[in-house]
């Protein structure tokens, strides 16, 4: 079974950046997408990406200042996120959709990391 695994949280400052990858241990050809949860609150999608790449969608939170990515021969998918605030503080999860829908929606994916925690300092 495909596993996907998130590296490359931390502990950053406000303005400052980071990049996190998910890297999949088999080859998923569907649209994939990052996902937060902070503490209390619902789980909601930050940028998903299609197969072809050329096809993205942000969160309006985050548009502008967060980048998704995917390098299909290694089967990994980046989010490179600038200018973070506090706000963005929480758990970050990278997700498979189900089918080849691009959506935000939390229901549309169905292959799920352990997550990757990122704080964010004012």
């Amino acid at each position: 079974q495909v596993q996907l695994v998130e590296s490359g949280g931390g502990s950053v400052q406000a303005g400052g950046s980071l990049r996190v990858s998910c890297a999949s241990s088999g080859y998923t050809y569907r649209p994939m997408g990052w996902f937060r949860q902070a503490p209390g609150k619902e789980r909601e999608g930050v940028a998903v990406i299609g197969v072809g790449r050329s096809t993205t969608f942000y969160a309006d939170s985050v548009k502008g200042r967060f980048t998704i990515s995917r390098d299909m021969a290694n089967n990994t998918v980046y989010l490179q996120m600038n200018n973070l605030k506090p706000d963005d503080t929480a758990m970050y999860y990278c997700a498979a959709a189900r089918g080849f829908v691009v959506s935000l929606r939390t229901d549309d994916f169905n292959l799920w990391g352990q997550g990757t925690q990122v704080t964010v300092s004012s």
